[in-house]
Order: C-alpha cells, then sequence, then structure tokens
C-alpha cells in the first residue's frame, strides 16, 4: 500500500522512520516545509524531515503552500497521508487525494488541547495525564473522529522537553501499531467525546511571570513554556535605573509549604531560604516556590543562589517583580 508522509521538524522524524520500516506500506514521497534561513549567517537550511527524506532517497518535494502539490499528490494516488506537525492547514482538496484518507498524530488527548501547542498547553494546565490521538484529518481543528488513543500520566516536575520526548516514543509505537491494523484493514473513525479546549500558539508575553502568581501557576507556565518561548521576570533590581528581564529556566515546588504564610509578614517575593543545591525559595501568592536555575539578560545561565549572591541579597531580603 502506497503511503504520503507530511511533516516537517525533528519530532516528526522518528514518525517517517516507522513508516518506511512498516509492513505492507511504501512510502512514495515525503513533503515538507520549504528550507528556511536559520543560524548568525541566515543561511537556508532544510528542515529535518526533509533531510531524512534524502539520507533515504525518498521523493521530496516542498511547497510553499500544500495546494501546489495537489496535481503531483493526485498523481501518485496515495492509500494514505500520515501528518505529523506538517506546519500546514490542510484543505479538503487536499484531503480528498487520499483513499483511506489523512491519519494525523496529535500530542494530546483529544478533543482536550486542539491546535498548535498542545504539550505546552497541557502542562501550563497542570493536567496529571496526557497522551497521543491518532485520527483523521477533517475540515476542522483537529475536529476528525479516532483511530487510536494512547495514554501515559504526567509528573508535576516534567518539563516540555521531556514530555515531548516521551509523547514522541508513545507516538512512534502507536503510529507502527496503527500501520499494521490499517493494513490489515481494521480502520476505526471513532467520534470525539467530551469536552473539548483549545491549544493556540503561544505567544511571548504570555512567558511574562509575576511572584503575585500562585506558586503551581508558576511553576506549570516555567515547564510547560520551556521548550519556547520560555518565561521571565522583570525585576526591580539593587543599583538598576529600570527593571530588568531575568529569564527563569528551571523551578521545583515546595513539598511542604503549599499554604502562604500571613501576607503582612512574608510579602511576595521575600526569599525564605537559599540553598547551593536547591536555590532559592520565593513566597509567592499563595505558596512557596524554588527557583532553580536563571538567566539574567545579556548573562549566561546560572543558578538562583548564584544569581542572588551576585546581588549581595539573601534570605530575608525581597525581590520585587513588576507585572
Amino acid at each position: 500500500m502506497k503511503l504520503v508522509f507530511f511533516g516537517s521538524p525533528q519530532i516528526a522524524v522518528a514518525f517517517l522512520e516507522a513508516c518506511v520500516s512498516a509492513p505492507g506500506w511504501e512510502v512514495s514521497a515525503v513533503v515538507a516545509q520549504p528550507d528556511r534561513p536559520s543560524g548568525r549567517g541566515m543561511i537556508l537550511r532544510p528542515p529535518p524531515v526533509a533531510e531524512a527524506a534524502a539520507r533515504m532517497g525518498i521523493a521530496l518535494r516542498q511547497p510553499v503552500k500544500p495546494a501546489e502539490f495537489s496535481a503531483e499528490l493526485r498523481a501518485l494516488s496515495p492509500d494514505l497521508c500520515v501528518v505529523v506537525a506538517y506546519g500546514h492547514i490542510l484543505r479538503r482538496e487536499i484531503l480528498n487525494l487520499a483513499r483511506l484518507g489523512f491519519l494525523n498524530v496529535h500530542f494530546s488527548l483529544l478533543p482536550r488541547y486542539r491546535g498548535a501547542a498542545p504539550v505546552q498547553w497541557s502542562l501550563v494546565r497542570g493536567e496529571a495525564k496526557t497522551g497521543v490521538s491518532l485520527f483523521w484529518l477533517d475540515d476542522g481543528m483537529d475536529t476528525g473522529p479516532l483511530q487510536s488513543v494512547a495514554e501515559i500520566p504526567v509528573d508535576d516536575e516534567e518539563s516540555a522537553p521531556e514530555l515531548f520526548q516521551r509523547l514522541a516514543a508513545l507516538g512512534v509505537n502507536t503510529l507502527r501499531e496503527t500501520l499494521a491494523e490499517i493494513a490489515a484493514g481494521r480502520i476505526r473513525r471513532v467520534p470525539q467525546t467530551g469536552d473539548p479546549s483549545k491549544a493556540p500558539k503561544i505567544k511571548p508575553e504570555f512567558g511574562r511571570l509575576s511572584f503575585e502568581m500562585p506558586a503551581k501557576d508558576l511553576h506549570n507556565r516555567v515547564r510547560g513554556l520551556r521548550a519556547g518561548p520560555g518565561c521571565f521576570l522583570m525585576l526591580e533590581l539593587p543599583g538598576a535605573a529600570k527593571p530588568q528581564r531575568v529569564k527563569v529556566l528551571n523551578t521545583g515546588l515546595e513539598r511542604a509549604a503549599d499554604e502562604p504564610l500571613p501576607s503582612e509578614t512574608v510579602p511576595p517575593g521575600a526569599v525564605l531560604c537559599v540553598d547551593p543545591k536547591k536555590g532559592i525559595l520565593v513566597q509567592l501568592n499563595p505558596g512557596r516556590l524554588w527557583f532553580r536555575e536563571v538567566q539574567p539578560e545579556g548573562k549566561k545561565q546560572q543558578t538562583s543562589a548564584d544569581f542572588l549572591n551576585g546581588l549581595r541579597l539573601g534570605a530575608g531580603d525581597r525581590l520585587v517583580s513588576v507585572s
């Protein structure tokens, strides 16, 4: 059976490899995003999936718009198209060109977190479980019927890069099993059920933090945005004429301190403890949180303890964030 693969970033490469090695399937072509300028020299570079296709000797197409590939896709007459983070919305005139349809790999438990950033939003919202959904594309945004679903728990210290890695491994295994099912004629088109939610692309300003945030909310935002666009505080620092941007790279929950101390005694931003290994424990509103690693603007990544020492501050002092 003939298959055409649509994908672009590094996370999609293992899925392409799974399609190539799947018994009973022939990958006729790979469709990826066009080359983009990158690096200091802004040199045109192909997306990772395009590089992988070239290594494997598979016909590669990189249309600016998917419609440019429609005539060739019709000529290829694929039985199935598999889509993993391709980066373009595929319209009905394209979706009709595969005999069985377009199977999309999505990193959430649909209908939860439909959209461009499901992994990030799952963490930002503090979900205890997530997974991978293989579903049939239709005209909506991640609304098509399901073929396969696989679920995993999420640890409350897990960050987006770590969760992406686990979901990719889960998704590759699920895709292998699903391709075997489809080749054997076991096709399911199960309607999505439950309350839907959206996972739109995250804008950089969403990463702006404040010590007035609840500890768990701030922690979830940091771990959810660690793969991009990242989180930061605007801090009023000693000797600085204006607030300074400090990236927050890593935080950790304080297990024994979920309840806030009286605000009149310990205000948000107060440094409660400095530990060379754990970082600095800061009062939030409510709760307390370990800030482990930060990166002041124009400087290298460093531990929060070293950052505080450089300011000649310690336990009992207060950091002030500008909302």
